[in-house]
C-alpha cells in the first residue's frame, strides 16, 4: 500500500507539474515547420518521386514532431490518445503515397493532420515559440523525473529483493549495471548524433528492441518472484538454493533488468536534452538547473521506494513486486511494439474505440494489443497453476 501510494503521489506531482509548466510552451513555430515540410513532400509526390516524398514525411515526423518535443508535449498536456492519432496520420500519408493514391487524397490527410496540430497548440497555450527562462527549466526538470521514475521502480524493487533474501552485499551488482547503463546511454546518444548519424527510424528500432528484451527479463523475474511468495516455497528456497541461484543466474538476470531499465530511459533523456539545448538560446543555464533539481527529486523518490519497500512483509513484498514487474513487462511490450511501428518495421492497424493509456503501454492498434493479451493470458494461466499447485501440496 505504501509503495502504491508513493507511485500515485509521484504521478500526481508529474501531471500537475507538467500541466502548469508546459501550458506556457509555445509551439506555433514547430507546426509551421512541419506544415512546410509536409507541403514539400506533397509537391515532390506530385512530381512522381514517391521515395523522396516519403523521406520528407519522415523528416517532418522524426526531425521536427519528435525531436522538438511536440509529441511528448501533446501526450502530457492534451492526451496520449491525441498524440497517437497524430502519429497514425503520418503513417497514413506514407501508406497513401506507397499505394499511389490521388494527390487530393494525400493533401486531405495532410491538411487534417496539420489542423489537429494547430488545435493542440491552442490547448497548449498557442503563440510564438519564444521561451522565457522558466520554460527552459521545467521541460528539463520534468522529462528527467518522468523518465527516471520508471527506472527507479524496477531498480528499487530489485535491491529490496536482494536485501530481503539476505543478499544485501550483492546489491552492488545492480548499482554497477545501472552505472554502466548511464554510461551506455551517453555513448549511444553521442553515436546517434556524431558518428553513426542514425535516422529517427533506426533510433526507434533500437528503443523498441531494447524494450522487448526488457519484457523477457522482467517477465521471467516476475514469474520467479511470484513462485516464491508462498511462505513454504520461500523457506525451502532459502534453505537449499538461494546462494547457488543468486551467485549464478538470478543476480545477472536482475542486473540485466536494471541495465535495460536505466539504459532505455537514459538514452531517451540524453537525446531529448540535446533537443532542449538546440532551442535554449541564452537560457542554457536553466536547463542545467532543471537537471540538478530533477536529479535531487529522483534521489528522494529512490530513497522512499528503496527504504519503504523494506518494511513490507516478505510474502506481500514478493507478491507486490511480482505484480509490478509483470505490469511493467506488459507496458514495455506495448511500448516496444509502438516504437517499431513508428519506425515502419511493424504495421499499424487502428482499433476504433480502444483507449490509449500511455502509462500502461496500451495503444489502440491490433499489433500492440495482441502481444499484451498473450502476456495477460500467460499471467492468468500461471496464477491458476500456482493455486492448484498449492492445493496439491496441502493435500499431500
Amino acid at each position: 500500500m505504501r509503495k502504491s501510494g508513493l507511485v500515485f503521489l509521484v504521478l500526481v506531482m508529474l501531471i500537475l507539474g507538467q500541466s502548469m509548466a508546459l501550458a506556457a510552451s509555445q509551439w506555433t513555430g514547430v507546426v509551421d515547420r512541419i506544415e512546410k515540410t509536409m507541403n514539400q513532400s506533397l509537391a515532390v509526390y506530385k512530381s512522381g518521386d514517391t521515395a523522396a516524398a516519403k523521406k520528407l514525411v519522415n523528416d517532418a515526423y522524426y526531425g521536427i514532431y519528435e525531436k522538438d518535443g511536440f509529441e511528448k508535449t501533446v501526450n502530457t498536456t492534451v492526451s496520449s490518445k491525441r498524440a497517437n492519432l497524430t502519429e497514425y496520420k503520418f503513417s497514413v500519408v506514407k501508406k497513401l503515397m506507397t499505394n499511389q493514391a490521388p494527390d487530393t487524397q494525400v493533401k486531405k490527410e495532410i491538411d487534417e493532420m496539420i489542423g489537429m496540430m494547430r488545435e493542440d497548440v491552442v490547448k497548449m497555450g498557442g503563440g510564438s515559440k519564444e521561451q522565457d527562462s522558466w520554460e527552459s527549466f521545467w521541460p528539463a526538470f520534468l522529462i528527467l523525473v518522468r523518465e527516471g521514475a520508471e527506472a527507479i521502480l524496477v531498480i528499487g524493487a530489485i535491491i529490496a529483493y536482494l536485501i530481503k533474501s539476505g543478499n544485501g552485499h550483492k546489491t552492488q551488482t545492480v548499482y554497477y549495471y545501472s552505472a554502466a547503463a548511464i554510461v551506455a546511454s551517453f555513448i549511444t546518444a553521442i553515436l546517434f548524433r556524431s558518428v553513426v548519424s542514425l535516422s529517427g527510424a533506426n533510433q526507434e528500432i533500437i528503443e523498441g528492441a531494447t524494450m522487448l528484451v526488457a519484457v523477457a527479463v522482467l517477465f521471467s523475474v516476475s514469474y520467479w518472484m511470484g513462485s516464491k511468495s508462498d511462505e513454504k516455497s520461500w523457506n525451502r528456497y532459502i534453505e537449499g538454493k538461494v546462494e547457488n541461484s543468486l551467485s549464478s543466474g538470478n543476480t545477472l538476470s536482475l542486473g540485466a533488468a536494471a541495465f535495460l531499465a536505466v539504459y532505455r530511459e537514459g538514452a531517451e533523456v540524453v537525446l531529448f536534452y540535446q533537443a532542449l539545448f538546440n532551442n535554449a538560446g541564452e537560457n542554457m543555464h536553466m536547463i542545467w538547473l532543471g537537471f540538478a533539481a530533477g536529479t535531487l527529486a529522483l534521489v528522494i523518490v529512490f530513497a522512499l521506494v528503496r527504504y519503504g519497500s523494506l518494511k513490507i512483509p516478505t510474502k506481500y513484498f514478493f507478491q507486490g513486486t511480482s505484480i509490478l514487474m509483470c505490469c511493467l513487462a506488459i507496458s514495455f511490450a506495448g511500448g516496444g511494439i509502438k516504437e517499431l511501428q513508428e519506425a515502419g518495421v511493424i504495421g499499424m492497424t487502428q482499433v476504433e474505440g480502444s483507449p490509449t493509456i500511455a502509462l500502461l503501454g496500451v495503444y489502440p492498434t491490433l499489433e500492440s494489443m495482441l502481444p499484451q493479451l498473450v502476456l495477460v493470458l500467460i499471467v492468468i494461466g500461471n496464477f491458476i497453476y500456482q493455486k492448484k499447485k498449492k492445493i496439491r501440496e496441502v493435500v499431500v
